[in-house]
């Protein structure tokens, strides 16, 4: 511990620093500034560590970066010693890996497990955050960061009688931990977004019968995942330092792609299908998006990449209708989440599965004896629902969060998330977010992301501890012009051509607002160092 008061308001609050969350983010946050001499405690609803990777357990469920990308590089030690089995990590493999970095660096002591935020109030004559938890135990500290995820809070199923349902039914975002036996049971699975399509193919080899109600097709490529090999391993590891650099000079934080230097309309049609058979051979959704340069700023040329992918499912499923249901027409490729999947298209191929388009034969209801649509009962045994989460701001609204008495994170978000730079929210000094909406988050390397706002912050609380300040707030006029940049940046792309939950399309009466930063990390990064610079131009700190 550090000799030097944190802050005015120290002797008075329990900690110095109140974290939120015990995900990737909230660990790194803790091990930061634990080294840097603050009193800091963790509030994390789970039993145990992992965030994302705690809650989702459902068949199928695995990382979509390559596994020596998808983890921290703040110890070099840790980067060496530990060693992924496969190309891309499964959801088993991530959470045994974040439980050895709480335990290598002795996190648990400083974390309260199945505790939930239900307030967070800061005062102003105090200086101080004050928690209260749903064990109705108060918590204070001058500092509160909300590590809560962007993709933490399930969409709960709004089916009418679903209270009815005899069956057994499960969210892909709340799978039990025991798991799940559908041997010899007729399923049915509602949703086809990247849980959905990673679980359906584990579903059909157990199930009597699976059912797959799609409203909207999603276009997913092959993974190619298989045992890492250790030649690779060996070459990654002795690279990590001048990788780990190069990341952040990457639009999406992952290196070891070259950015592409041409339209995919200055090549011939043959010199293009090539290029993308060798990336749909190569699997993984950063190097398909690499092929060419205006893919996600050009609709002529995402059609290319587009209409490539949905020949190969043509090519894949034998039944033609079925083929054209799985072929997505509605948003360009890359605009939504680009899932990657390890025989998907190939399921529907089973005499077992059937899918059910809902878009023009809707769902009713849930039944005693399983689902109706508008054109008939289909009778199930057990009912997923791969129906996604509330995503980047539901953790956050789902707290009563607000400042001297005045309006609710929720009131200020009513028509959308507003931040500036994803770190900070005007109206609610001394709270600083981890991958907060417009920040790159959810389009990047979620770790890196997660990282680079931890040093962020961590590099900020020192700066005002060794200037004798205490308290920090984002200016509105700098929030104001952040979100409209974030906006510009994005109706620069095609991204809001797509109803995709990054415009939280996916909640019935959530604002259509564009959330995540996609300008790049590149950009993002040079911005907040920049704000840095210029001595934390668009906050207030004294």
């Amino acid at each position: 511990m550090q000799d030097t008061e944190i802050q005015s308001g120290r002797s008075n609050s329990d900690y110095d620093v109140l974290i939120v969350g015990a995900g990737v983010g909230g660990l790194y946050a803790l091990h930061k500034l634990r080294g840097l001499g603050y009193r800091v405690h963790v509030v994390e609803a789970g039993d145990d560590v992992g965030g994302t990777w705690y809650w989702n357990r459902y068949p199928g469920c695995r990382c979509d970066v390559d596994s020596l990308e998808y983890s921290y590089s703040f110890n070099d030690d840790l980067q060496q010693e530990w060693h992924w089995p496969e190309r891309y990590g499964t959801q088993g493999e991530i959470l045994k890996y974040v439980n050895h970095v709480a335990d290598r660096f002795d996190l648990r002591r400083d974390i309260e497990f199945k505790t939930r935020v239900t307030s967070a109030h800061y005062d102003s004559a105090s200086s101080l955050w004050t928690l209260k938890t749903d064990a109705d135990k108060t918590l204070t500290a001058p500092f509160c960061i909300m590590a809560t995820g962007n993709l933490s809070t399930p969409r709960t199923p709004d089916y009418a009688g679903i209270e009815t349902f005899k069956g057994k039914w499960y969210h892909t975002g709340l799978w039990p931990h025991e798991g799940v036996d559908f041997s010899g049971q007729r399923v049915g699975i509602i949703g086809t977004g990247s849980s959905g399509v990673q679980s359906i193919p584990h579903i059909a080899e157990a199930a009597k019968h699976l059912h797959v109600f799609q409203r909207t097709a999603n276009f997913s490529l092959p993974a190619r995942n298989g045992p890492l090999d250790p030649d690779i391993e060996r070459q990654h590891k002795s690279e990590y330092p001048e990788r780990r650099r190069a990341a952040y000079d990457t639009p999406f934080g992952i290196a070891g792609y070259p950015p592409p230097t041409h339209s995919a309309l200055e090549v011939s049609e043959e010199d293009r299908n090539r290029i993308y058979e060798e990336k749909w051979t190569a699997g993984g959704s950063i190097s398909y998006l690499y092929a060419f340069n205006d893919l996600l700023t050009n609709v002529a040329a995402n059609d290319t990449a587009s209409e490539f992918v949905r020949n190969k499912i043509r090519a894949m499923v034998k039944d033609p209708k079925t083929a054209e249901l799985l072929c997505p027409n509605d948003h360009p490729i890359g605009t939504k989440r680009l899932i990657l999947d390890t025989h998907y298209y190939e399921t529907y191929n089973r005499d077992n599965v059937t899918l059910v388009d809902v878009r023009t034969d809707p769902i009713d209801q849930i039944t005693e004896t399983g689902l109706r649509t508008a054109e008939g009962d289909f009778e199930l045994d057990a009912i997923v629902f791969a129906t996604g989460f509330d995503a980047m701001t539901g953790a956050m609204k789902e707290i009563d969060i607000r400042a001297d008495g005045g309006p609710s994170i929720g009131d200020k978000w009513q028509d959308g998330p507003r931040s500036y730079l994803g770190l900070m929210v005007a109206g609610f000094p001394n709270m600083f977010m981890i991958t907060g909406p417009q920040s790159p988050g959810v389009k990047s390397q979620m770790i890196l992301s997660c990282e680079q706002h931890v040093d962020w912050i961590a590099s900020c609380l020192n700066n005002m501890r060794e200037t004798g300040r205490n308290r920090i707030a984002a200016e509105l006029v700098a929030e104001d012009d952040w979100v409209e940049h974030n906006n510009e940046v994005a109706d620069s792309t095609l991204y809001p051509l797509a109803n995709s939950w990054y415009v939280g399309a996916n909640i019935p009466g959530k604002p259509r607002v564009f959330m995540p930063y996609v300008g790049g990390v590149t950009a993002y990064k040079a911005k907040c160092d920049e704000v840095v610079a210029n001595g934390y131009e668009g906050f207030v700190i004294e």
